[in-house]
């Protein structure tokens, strides 16, 4: 077991000794058999392999420090995409997507291609738990993927804050969230519920309960939208609700129904700045699932669907099919699952987790066979044995080893993240850098960490594209919008002459 030990104090003293290094290569190095290894900061007091080294002896790393870069040497032709410049960027190592032929973002390159040429629109769909739930990581790669391929909206949101700390890149939600109860899969959960594409709902029987959703005040992206395509629930006893765009009532919404279904509602508006907001009556339940924001034009579309402390295997309690229907009406050209952080502080048999992994990809590679599919495996997360005191977690190599094997058995690509941070333990150094990279928990990143995995996990999608340069610019055809794709349209009645949106209230 591999053990750090951490002085905290103002000057937080920091060494990770040479068995940090030995069990990297073992298990994560980057480069076919040994020829790759990384060197943790520079100390005038260096530990002997598989020694445990004092924290007294370590590199002081104060204000005014910065990091001794890793140091990257021998064959790059393994798992690099090319050799880092750990002086610019001293953290995160431009890892590749692992795969079985080279060809698991084929589809993914193709989508960007026509994008490029002004013929479509290419779709990513993350999901994931907290790493991916914060938008930052998947942000980043929205803007510079919109950026280069056209902007052709924002993708799925949900207008109501499902948990205080929900956020999605370049949206505005609001809500009078207490009038909402949110649902989703909690880590004991044993019951399938409708949970929809985003494994989250928000409902209500209140009336005057209200979510909304509107375009970004500034920026190059992000500030334009073309249509509102609500995902909803129809249901027995299922209440009204009313739709706004931009203050002014549109139309209301009918959910009652013999049976449960899903519904959606597809609004088209003038491109550009908009607001969209449902409305409660109080005459029923309400059960919304999200609203897509999205444009009539080539470009690309980022739907960040993460939950905090979610697990591969919740998706398997989401009911089928509405699963089924609202994936295969996202039409994506990418799926990422990035799960496997939470996993790696489970109990369970690690052939248990292999199995409902199988399971989870299986169904999405038989909603969307031909999209292309990667896996993003779980962060560093030591274990704190005592104050101060670090061990590498064993689960974490379990589970990326059968996520490697799994993702490559079913034709999908991998990214090892703990590859990408430089080996087990090195979350310590990532949240004792100056800035932080890593967050005080030892679990997630900082802003910049994340920002740092949209750079490299950008580089490593886009390697092989060899596809136009950038986006064009016409409108897509009309059959392509979702209006045309979903199996089910809103029961609505009409507005009289558009009135004023009520106030919160």
């Amino acid at each position: 077991m591999v053990r750090s030990h951490i002085l905290r104090s103002p000057l937080t003293t920091l060494l990770l000794g040479c068995g940090v290094l030995s069990s990297f290569t073992c298990a994560y190095g980057v480069a076919a058999g040994d020829a790759r290894h990384a060197v943790v900061p520079t100390t005038s007091g260096a530990s002997t392999p598989g020694t445990v080294a004092s924290a007294n002896a370590g590199t002081r790393l104060g204000a005014a420090d910065t990091r001794a870069p890793m140091v990257v040497s021998g064959d790059q032709s393994g798992r690099l995409l090319h050799a880092p410049d750990l002086t610019e960027n001293p953290f995160g190592l431009p890892i590749r997507i692992e795969d079985a032929d080279g060809h698991s973002m084929d589809h993914l390159h193709a989508a960007l291609a026509r994008a490029a040429r002004g013929e479509g629109q290419a779709r990513l769909l993350f999901w994931g738990a907290s790493h991916t739930a914060s938008d930052l990581y998947t942000g980043y790669l929205r803007r510079q993927l919109q950026a280069r391929f056209g902007d052709a909206g924002h993708g799925f949101v949900l207008p109501v804050q499902p948990w205080r700390s929900y956020r999605q890149d370049g949206v505005r939600v609001e809500s009078n969230g207490t009038r909402w109860e949110p649902h989703r899969i909690r880590a004991h959960s044993r019951d399938e519920d409708r949970f929809g594409v985003a494994g989250v709902y928000v409902e209500t029987d209140r009336a005057g309960a209200f979510g909304r959703v509107s375009t970004a005040d500034s920026g190059d992206i992000g500030q334009q939208v073309g249509l509102f395509d609500l995902y909803y629930l129809d249901q027995p006893d299922g209440g009204t609700f009313d739709v706004f765009i931009d203050g002014q009532r549109q139309r209301r919404v009918r959910t009652r129904a013999d049976t449960a279904s899903d519904a959606y509602a597809t609004f088209h508006v003038p491109d550009g700045s908009h607001s969209f907001e449902v409305r409660s009556n109080g005459t029923g339940p309400v059960r919304i699932f999200g609203v897509a924001m999205e444009r009539e034009r080539p470009g690309v579309i980022v739907d960040t669907l993460g939950i905090n402390g979610a697990r591969a295997r919740s998706q398997l309690l989401w009911n089928d099919e509405t699963y089924r229907d609202q994936l295969a009406r996202r039409r994506p050209d990418l799926v990422v699952l990035a799960y496997g952080t939470n996993e790696s502080g489970d109990d369970s048999p690690i052939e248990h987790y292999e199995a409902k992994l199988r399971e989870v990809i299986g169904r999405v590679r038989e909603v969307v066979p031909n999209a292309s599919c990667l896996l993003i495996g779980p962060s560093d997360r030591p274990v704190e044995i005592e104050p101060g005191v670090f061990e590498d977690r064993p689960r974490t190599a379990q589970v990326v080893e059968v996520q490697r094997r799994v993702s490559i058995d079913l034709g999908c690509g991998f990214y090892d993240l703990v590859a990408f941070q430089g080996g087990p333990l090195s979350m310590l150094e990532w949240a004792a850098a100056d800035p932080p990279y890593g967050a005080p928990d030892h679990i997630h990143y900082t802003r910049r960490g994340y920002e740092r995995l949209g750079e490299t996990l950008l580089e490593a999608l886009m390697s092989g594209y060899s596809g136009p340069a950038s986006g064009g610019a016409p409108s897509i055809a009309p059959d392509a919008s979702p209006a045309s794709t979903g199996t089910a349209t809103a029961a609505a009645e009409p507005a009289s002459p558009p009135a004023s949106a009520p106030g919160p209230g």
